[in-house]
């Protein structure tokens, strides 16, 4: 595949202790910063929905009053989806990408410390408004006009946080795309590239299209809340629905965003275990760009119930059914790869093969819910929550806790605990069985989402639902265990790490250097 020489250790002076972490410019040192930090978010906002999970145990308000409900739901999926999620896979980037084109560094290092730097500060002024007078924010992540018009100062602090996350999301955006494009490795064309590079360059492009977008709506909100506007407002001749439809312009390719890197490694996983190169590789290229291009058209599948005109509710239901179309072909490819395949179930695999099976039974609940004269029995139910995990718990978050385990011997030099491992991905694939699929019949059945009490028919779904949830939750305590410990210790890894893995990535010393491919590799 390709030849390298790594720089050594010595010969590089860099600052140690705090102002190692505060002032690097490496892509190693940013990528562990970022997930750390997405870590960090996902523990934070995982006890946020054991809040709102132990509420829901019992019919009747049990331990917290309606409106820190609310604000629990609210924060749980801002923190998950900005905190957890895109930083996570951003830290994937900046580790993997630069090793994976063959390239020093990311093409513009000052910048990505800047893009992390930002964002503990963004979170720490999310965090404080649940101190603030009136408490944090509790309109839903989508944040939703009037509830946000109406809402007291911890609004205003989500929408700066928000725009903070924004900045450093185009930011780490523009810096993956010029990477990509200006330092890959003599004889690695864009059809050479890892999947993972061409689903993150995909992803930053939909990035740099749609933060905008979500910065001007909450703009639009700040100026109705304090300076006179009506955009959103009835009262003065605004128009509530327009928020919806500008957020979920932003909100459909936003779900991608935050699914398309998950689908690079699980296609950078499934390979290597299979001891096969992966089943078409140029259609599945092609299926990430359709895939990217139609999450354009098909955000109003979340509005069917505005009273939209019928030819809308039509074309928004046939443009939704046409994304399952390159959906299924990567799914298809992945089974393909498999298929006679020499294959083994270390844990990363394990995950993969989660992955594809969970996010395949989340893609089917969402063709229901594309269905418009269907999705008016399931929509604002429990039916769309247990859809949306399905796809960013066992797609996203479970794609990551894979990626994690498959380079964590590249990154710490050390192999994990193969045994710890698996045991982490059965307790965390039970549990989240058991806390999502009973929701789909709550949905059914008419459990509306985001309320604090519910009727007694819904009493028994719902125990089974929060007591999968602290399994669920308990179960990452391990995960964080597995990771220090490999840090700490463990078997030395080999530079191939797997058997016979494919990429410039392996070619590397275990652990990565912290300069590496100082002469490009050349690819053949």
């Amino acid at each position: 595949m390709a030849t390298a020489e790594v720089a050594s250790h010595e010969g590089h002076h860099h600052p140690t202790g705090i102002m190692r972490w505060l002032t690097t410019t490496n892509h190693k040192d940013i990528g562990t910063l970022y997930l750390c930090f997405s870590l960090t978010m996902f523990l934070i906002g995982g006890f946020m929905a054991l809040v709102v999970r132990a509420e829901l145990f019992q019919p009747g308000l049990q331990i917290v009053d309606p409106h820190f409900f609310n604000q629990m739901t609210t924060m749980h999926a801002l923190i998950m989806v900005f905190g957890a999620i895109m930083p996570g896979f951003v830290g994937f980037a900046n580790w993997m990408i630069p090793m994976m084109v063959g390239a020093p560094d990311m093409a513009l290092p000052r910048l990505n410390n800047w893009s992390f730097w930002i964002l503990p500060f963004a979170f720490t002024m999310l965090l404080s408004s649940l101190f603030v007078p009136g408490g944090g924010p509790a309109a839903g992540w989508t944040l939703y006009a009037p509830l946000t018009i109406q809402g007291g100062m911890s609004v205003d602090m989500t929408i700066f946080a928000i725009h903070m996350m924004g900045i450093s999301s185009i930011l780490g955006a523009i810096n993956i795309i010029v990477t990509i494009f200006n330092m890959r490795a003599p004889g690695m064309s864009l059809m050479k590239m890892p999947l993972f590079v061409w689903t993150w360059l995909i992803t930053a492009f939909l990035l740099i299209a749609v933060m905008p977008v979500l910065a001007g709506a909450v703009t639009m909100l700040l100026t109705d809340r304090h300076f006179g506007t009506a955009f959103f407002d009835p009262a003065g001749g605004g128009d509530p629905v327009m928020f919806q439809h500008i957020f979920w312009f932003f909100g459909h390719p936003e779900v991608y965003i935050m699914i398309l890197p998950a689908f690079g490694i699980i296609s950078e996983i499934i390979p290597t275990f299979s001891r096969k190169p992966l089943f078409g590789y140029t259609t599945m290229v092609l299926a990430t760009a359709c895939i990217a291009f139609l999450s354009f058209v098909v955000w109003a599948h979340h509005m069917f119930t505005v009273g939209m005109p019928l030819a809308g509710e039509l074309f928004f239901m046939y443009s939704t059914m046409l994304i399952a179309v390159p959906t299924g072909v990567k799914v298809f490819n992945w089974v393909s790869t498999m298929w006679r395949g020499a294959l083994t179930f270390e844990t990363p695999m394990l995950f993969a093969v989660a992955v594809v099976f969970l996010f395949t039974i989340g893609g089917f609940s969402g063709l229901m819910l594309a269905i418009t004269p269907a999705d008016f029995q399931y929509h604002d139910t429990y039916f769309v929550v247990a859809h949306f995990h399905y796809v960013l718990f066992s797609g996203a978050a479970m794609a990551m806790m894979g990626g994690a385990y498959y380079w964590l011997p590249k990154w710490t030099g050390h192999m994990y605990d193969e045994k710890l491992g698996k045991i982490h991905f059965w307790l965390t694939t039970i549990f989240f069985n058991v806390t999502f699929f009973p929701q789909h019949f709550l949905g059914l059945a008419g459990m509306p989402r985001r309320i604090p009490d519910y009727a007694l028919q819904f009493t028994e779904f719902n125990v089974i639902s929060s007591l999968g949830a602290f399994g669920l939750g308990l179960s990452q305590l391990l995960f964080v265990y597995i990771i220090v410990k490999c840090v700490r210790s463990g078997v030395r890894a080999t530079d191939e790490v797997w058997e016979r893995p494919r990429g410039l990535e392996w070619t590397v010393p275990s652990p990565a250097p912290y300069h590496t491919f100082e002469t490009p590799p050349k690819v053949i």
